[in-house]
Formats: C-alpha cells, structure tokens, sequence
C-alpha cells in the first residue's frame, strides 16, 4: 500500500489517518484492499484523503469542523440531492448498520465516493459556465426546498438579520490595534494590521449613516449550502460535477447565499470583484429562481456592511493564534475599498436578469 503521512499510532497525523483506523474503515465500509492512501491539502477545516482500493476510489474525511449528529444530516441530504440527479456524492455507508459517519473511539470519519474533477476559481470560468454555474445554485435551493424528498424540516420562521452597530464595529478595531501596539519589537506584518485596522476605522466612521437595520431579512428563505467557495465545487469538461463540503447546511435568505457565493467565487479572495462574472452568475440563478432586484439588493448591502464591521481574519492571527487566513488580510481590505468605492456598479451587476 502507497501512503502519504499514514500514521502507525493511535492518532492521526497533519497529512495521515491512523493506520488501525484506516483498517477498520476499510472494513466496515466495505471499501476492499486499500492499495494507496494521499492527503489533500485543500481542505480548510476537516482533513481529507483520496483512498484507492480494490473497488474503487474514495473520499475519506476525518471530522473536525463539525457534530457527528449534523454530518448524519447531511449525508442524508447529499442521499436526497444525489437521487434527485443533483452533482452531489452521496456518502457510502457502513455494511452492519448503513451508517455513514463511522466512529472509532474520539475520531469520526465519512466516506464518499470519489469525483473526477478541479477546483477552479470564479474568475477563470468562462461566462457561460457562471451562468450554469447560478442555474445549479438555484437548482440546489429549490431541491432543498422540497422537504418531501430531502430529510430537512421546512423553515418556519423567518431568519433575522444580524448587525453590527458602527460603534461595537468601532470598538472591535480600537481593542485589536491595542493588542497590536504592546507587541514588544512588531513585525511587518503587524504594522501592515494596525494599518489596515487605522483605515477601516476611517471607513467605517465615513459610512457609519449606511449600517443596515437588524431585524427580519426580505425575500425568500430556505435551507443553503453554506459555503459555495471555490474549492468545494469541482468542474469536468465545463460542467460542475460535485458540490462538496456540505457541513454548513443553513435556513438564510436566498439572497444572502447568492450575493456571498458570488463575493467569494469571483474574485474575492484576491481584493477585486469580476462585475461581469457577477452578472452573468445572477442572470443564471435567476433563470431558475425568481429572486427580486430589491431583495439581492438588500442582501448584497448587508454583506458590504458584514464585511466593513468584521474583523476575522486580525482575530483568528491575534486573538486565537491562527495564523491561516493571515494571507487573506490585505485582498479583504482591499475589496472592502473597491467596493465602497463602486457600490452602485455592484449592485447594478446583481440587478442583471431581474
């Protein structure tokens, strides 16, 4: 057997799954002799291997982001969406119990089958697979909608809106650039923070009148995905062939996934927003489903405001000594200034296809 990390002891190591843990997931699953085992470095939050074995190639993922009582949830949606002929993997289960989380002692692992496919960025697709790409976001919305053939209870209160005030906002800035300031000998990086931190307070005193009122969120509402990033969404011969990591299912306003999915797919991570990209993903999604100008509109202002009154990634570097998301830093400040800049451009491409 071919391993990349594979642990001999009784815990998983950064890159490999417990030798005795693998056996024994190979066996209950049903998985038959593993011929060669790779970590996959792309995974944020659960970690994850490619297994080949005697009966083909699998996904293996070892829970760390999330209940094993929500995994169970989710794999029966994922069951639902892929019956539904949705491109999804519906997780394989246990051969005793049909399960499909399996755990072992403190450790839980689910096994899904394995999808042909990159992940590619929003701003390298071409247009007409963002327009596609929007029609399956809809698609998936309304398959989640439909409680009589996927496990999820229908909404039955509407969700309401968080808001950061401008002065909690205001605060959070002021308590970080503290913390920065009694670093003994600060680094680059922490001067570029406190920066950083000095210029959103600027911004935020400049459009503090603009904050959003809490409350009741408009338009339509239903159960989402959660995360529709880049790398859990494979592509094969310009078609999505699986949307993966579906471990942040969550009742939230259409409009809030669309106008997040399409932040973070089109340029997001690198401080700029693809307006053209943007557009032609709304058009698509509004193929399928009737979303209003105005709710995506109040969407798309609401998550301007989580973005300017958010401070994730100086917590996660300060606060938790999490130092992941540290490259993030500067292309968030920077997409925050280009849309403030140009928000009446951004809006205008999330109104296309209304």
């Amino acid at each position: 057997m071919t391993t990349d990390g594979v642990a001999a002891t009784g815990e998983a190591s950064k890159n490999g799954p417990d030798l005795a843990d693998l056996r024994r997931v190979q066996e209950m699953f049903g998985l038959g002799e593993v011929q060669a085992v790779s970590f996959l470095a792309a995974g944020l939050m659960n970690r994850n291997w490619r297994v080949d074995t005697a009966t083909g190639t699998y996904a293996l993922k070892l829970l760390q982001d999330v209940p094993v009582e929500a995994a169970r949830r989710s794999a029966a949606v994922l069951s639902a969406l892929a019956a539904a002929g949705l491109p999804v993997c519906a997780p394989v289960t246990t051969r005793d119990e049909a399960e499909p989380v399996l755990q072992i002692g403190p450790r839980s692992y689910l096994v899904s089958p394995w999808a042909e496919g990159t992940h590619v960025e929003g701003v390298a697709l071409p247009l007409d697979e963002v327009t596609a790409f929007g029609s399956t976001v809809a698609t998936i919305h309304q398959a989640l909608s439909d409680t009589a053939r996927v496990a999820l209870p229908a909404p039955d209160a509407r969700p309401r809106a968080k808001v950061t005030s401008p002065g909690t906002a205001i605060e959070k800035a002021d308590r970080l650039m503290a913390a920065i300031d009694k670093i003994p000998g600060p680094s680059d990086f922490d001067r570029l923070a406190r920066r950083l931190l000095e210029e959103r307070r600027v911004l935020l005193d400049k459009h503090h009148v603009s904050a959003p009122s809490a409350g009741e969120a408009p338009g339509p509402f239903g159960w989402t995905h959660g995360d529709l990033q880049f790398r859990n969404v494979l592509h094969h011969d310009g078609r999505i062939v699986a949307v993966l990591d579906w471990d942040r299912i969550a009742i939230k306003p259409l409009g809030e996934e669309v106008a997040r999915t399409a932040q973070v797919q089109f340029g997001g991570e690198h401080g700029l927003l693809d307006l053209e990209r943007i557009a032609a993903f709304v058009a698509g999604y509004r193929t399928v489903m009737p979303l209003s100008r105005e709710d995506l509109a109040d969407a798309v202002d609401r998550l301007w405001w989580k973005r300017m009154s958010d401070y994730w990634v100086f917590e996660f570097h300060y606060y938790r000594d999490d130092h992941g998301p540290d490259s993030l830093m500067e292309p968030s400040e920077r997409l925050l200034l280009l849309w403030t800049d140009r928000r009446e451009d951004v809006q205008q491409a999330f109104a296309a296809g209304s």
